[in-house]
C-alpha cells in the first residue's frame, strides 16, 4: 500500500459540497486501516487473519439483518440531514459486499485489473437508498455477503497474491483487499449503533 508503516491518517480535505440529498460526500483515502486500528470501530484489519474474513462478513451481515427487521420509520429517519440513515447505510453495505465480489472476480481473472470507479454517494442518490424497503434490502444484503464470504472462502494458495488496482492508484493483493473490505462493513455497524468491535 502507499501508506507507509505506522503512518498516521492522512488528514482529511475539505469537505466536498453536499449532494442533492444533503450528504456530503466522503472522499477519504480509507487504506490506512491496513496499517493501524480504526480508531472509530475499533478494527484493526491488518491483524485480521484472511481464513477469517468470510465468516466475518457472515457475522457482519447478521447483525445487518437483525437491524433491518427494526421500525421501519425510525430505520429510515435520517440522525441528522447530512448523514445516512440506518437503511441507507445498509444498502451502501449489501451494494459494498456486491462491488467487492465484482471486484474480486476481476482479481483472480485478470492479470493486475484496474477497477471501474464507483460512487457510493452518487449510487445512493440514483438507488433510491432511502426509499428502498428493508425487507428487502435484508435479503439483498444477506444474500451479497453469502456469495462474497463463499468467494472468498474460496481463495488458495497463490490467488492470495493477486492483484488489482483502484483508479487513484491504491494497489490491493486479494489479501489485503479482505482485510480492507471487512473494514467497510464493521465500521458502518458502529456507525449506526456505536458498538465497538
Amino acid at each position: 500500500m502507499t501508506t507507509p508503516e505506522n503512518a498516521a491518517p492522512a488528514p482529511a480535505p475539505a469537505p466536498a459540497p453536499a449532494a442533492a440529498d444533503g450528504i456530503v460526500p466522503d472522499t477519504k483515502d480509507w487504506t490506512w486501516v491496513l496499517e493501524q486500528p480504526c480508531p472509530d470501530c475499533g478494527l484493526d484489519s491488518g491483524a485480521v487473519a484472511r481464513e477469517a474474513v468470510p465468516g466475518m462478513i457472515r457475522t457482519n451481515a447478521d447483525a445487518w439483518v437483525a437491524l433491518l427487521g427494526g421500525d421501519e420509520e425510525a430505520l429510515r429517519r435520517r440522525p441528522r440531514p447530512e448523514t445516512w440513515s440506518d437503511l441507507e447505510y445498509a444498502c451502501h453495505v449489501r451494494d459494498v459486499f456486491r462491488l467487492f465480489h465484482f471486484r474480486l472476480n476481476l482479481m483472480l481473472d485478470q492479470e493486475g485489473p484496474l477497477f471501474p470507479n464507483w460512487d457510493q454517494d452518487e449510487t445512493a442518490v440514483a438507488e433510491r437508498y432511502g426509499e428502498q424497503r428493508p425487507a428487502v434490502v435484508a435479503v439483498e444484503l444477506a444474500e451479497a455477503a453469502r456469495i462474497l464470504a463463499d468467494a472468498f472462502a474460496r481463495v488458495e494458495g497463490g490467488q492470495w497474491l493477486r492483484t488489482g488496482e483502484r483508479s487513484d492508484g491504491a494497489r490491493f493483493t486479494v489479501e489485503s483487499f479482505s482485510r480492507y473490505l471487512v473494514h467497510d462493513p464493521v465500521h458502518h455497524l458502529f456507525d449506526v449503533t456505536g458498538v465497538r468491535v
